[in-house]
């Protein structure tokens, strides 16, 4: 009998990596130039997996945003692990930002990869196990294809392939 292989493909995040960015992007919005004499926030609520970012304009907004994204990328995670839930006003005459932090595959989109990867015909099987999908096959080739196949789609969730045996 072959020996089984398998990965997790899941949508978790590291989240010292996660507090690394936010910090990097406050030690740098308050040296720049641009900012100096502005009011800004930059308020990360573990707890409630929340990220509101406050500025007292929507450039300075938009600009904050561009400033997390660029930080968490070169932390090695995906810019889609923040949700934008809602852009509102804020007091003193400021703007702010609330994003939702995704750690996790929503069920609906989890049965789509499921179904993705029995579309490819290949001796593999995907198993939807709470937060994570777990694909199986006797061949590493298969699930490499597997792979690069889920990699190459465009998804909601930040997808992390992990734990290959």
């Amino acid at each position: 009998m072959a020996k089984e292989h398998s990965f997790d493909i899941s949508a978790k995040i590291d989240m010292q990596n996660f507090k690394n960015a936010i910090n990097l992007v406050d030690k740098e919005v308050a040296n720049r130039y641009d900012f100096k004499g502005t009011a800004y926030e930059i308020n990360y609520r573990e707890k409630d997996k929340l990220l509101v970012l406050v500025a007292s304009s929507d450039n300075k907004l938009d600009a904050l945003k561009d400033i997390v994204i660029a930080k968490l990328l070169k932390q090695n995670l995906s810019s889609k692990v923040l949700e934008e839930l809602k852009t509102e006003d804020s007091s003193g005459n400021n703007r702010k930002v609330t994003f939702k932090i995704v750690d996790y595959i929503e069920s609906k989109e989890a049965k789509k990869i499921a179904a993705e990867i029995k579309n490819l015909k290949l001796k593999v099987t995907a198993q939807i196990e709470g937060d994570s999908i777990r694909v199986k096959g006797a061949k590493l080739d298969d699930l490499q294809k597997v792979i690069a196949t889920i990699r190459s789609m465009e998804w909601e969730a930040p997808l992390v392939f992990e734990n290959m045996r």
